[in-house]
């Protein structure tokens, strides 16, 4: 998976540029998977991480490579939207994968950790699920 719109705010300072500073050239994230949807990828062994802190990106880099994995990270501490990163960028014919990591396992700091962590991994599971209808 390559790097393509991290979901942290500082991403910006770097995947946020344009190309050439004239207004139409693409961001450089767009570029990147531009790249991984054509000639970086003629095995189909590559997929981008897009950050569910931006559903517009992740619907952009969705239209920009149809058919490329994408891992999604920023639900849960990040505060990304489950709703809005599934109907970006979910489709029947190119998987995500959506993490969730520091929200299920620090669900809780008490002696039962691993029936929270069990319970927000069930709840974020069922969302994801309700969020493709």
């Amino acid at each position: 998976f390559l790097l393509c719109r991290t979901s942290n705010p500082g991403g910006d300072d770097l995947q946020g540029q344009r190309l050439a500073s004239v207004a139409g050239e693409p961001l450089l994230y767009e570029h990147v998977a531009g790249l991984v949807q054509g000639p970086w990828n003629l095995n189909g062994q590559l997929g981008l991480v897009v950050g569910a802190t931006y559903p517009a990106e992740i619907e952009r880099v969705r239209a920009l490579a149809p058919t490329v994995p994408l891992l999604i990270p920023g639900i849960g501490a990040q505060g990304g939207d489950m709703v809005a990163t599934v109907r970006a960028g979910w489709r029947p014919d190119a998987p995500i994968v959506v993490s969730s990591s520091r929200a299920i396992c620090y669900a809780s700091s008490g002696d039962d950790f691993e029936a929270a962590a069990r319970r927000e991994a069930t709840r974020t599971r069922d969302a994801l699920e309700a969020a493709k209808a």
